[in-house]
């Protein structure tokens, strides 16, 4: 059972067979994967089913009737159409205007302008304070955390997911001649396409590794701020998410890392 908290602020138990299920099975890797080569060529397409996944992701730890979600770094609005659908409360906050209206995007009226690094929020406020593909972007991502674990209220889910440097997308559209430097694969691009690769590495791409997710996570832990945290690799089958747990091997055949985790105190 859960507990499901209406808009009015009460409270029922609800079955979890009333919670849209969500499978992390090989059909739905296969199908998130075929969907980030057409990010480019057909961002409906890929922001859609990105969205929408994540929303079951998120709600597999914490239903979202009712729930306030914070999106930090949440771009265009594919993300609040798949949170607001299951009755969320969404708010996204990035801090660049041009991306929160990226394709055409209506950014919406509860859209904020800040640093992630410091939230603009009281401490406690949201139910799930959620991050996609953001800290790779960051250059201290683990302040952003830090900042993400204040804001959520006791019993409240963090939700941080990122693309790991030494997996296949590392890089980006850089990928893979990041594998021999961050800085010689932004030059052949430059060299191929005639311009700069949209994520420089250095100014807007780092090298995030799953190890200093699980650093992070650790301290988190001792420190008693989160509990129940978890390392799973993010769009893989649940078969593989032991591969999260092996050093060396997880930086490679993750992808992309969730370090998820509850709030305690």
């Amino acid at each position: 059972m859960h507990a499901r908290r209406l808009r009015s602020g009460t409270v029922r138990a609800v079955s979890t067979k009333e919670q849209p299920e969500f499978r992390a099975t090989l059909g739905r890797s296969f199908a998130l994967l075929s969907s980030f080569r057409k990010e480019q060529s057909d961002p409906d397409l890929f922001y859609d089913a990105l969205a929408r996944d994540s929303a079951a992701q998120v709600e597999s730890y914490l239903p979202l009737d009712g729930a306030r979600v914070l999106d930090v770094g949440g771009g265009p609005g594919y993300f609040a159409d798949a949170f607001e659908a299951r009755g969320a409360t969404y708010l996204p906050l990035d801090a660049d205007a041009g991306e929160l209206s990226l394709h055409g995007r209506d950014p919406g009226p509860r859209t904020v302008l800040g640093d992630g690094a410091a939230l603009p929020f009281t401490s406690g406020v949201f139910d799930v304070a959620y991050s996609s593909n953001v800290a790779e972007h960051v250059r201290d991502p683990w302040k952003m955390a830090d900042e993400m674990v204040r804001v959520t209220r006791p019993g409240g889910v963090v939700f941080l997911s990122y693309t790991l440097w030494y997996g296949p997308w590392g890089g980006h559209e850089t990928a893979p001649w990041h594998y021999l430097g961050g800085d010689r694969a932004a030059r052949r691009y430059t060299d191929k396409h005639g311009h700069r690769p949209k994520n420089i590495y250095g100014e807007s791409l780092f090298r995030t590794t799953a190890a200093a997710g699980a650093r992070w996570a650790g301290a988190r832990r001792t420190d008693g701020t989160l509990t129940d945290v978890r390392l799973v690799p993010r769009y893989l089958p649940r078969w593989s998410h032991g591969l999260a747990r092996v050093p060396g091997l997880r930086e490679v055949a993750c992808w992309n890392l969730v370090v998820v985790g509850r709030r305690s105190r």
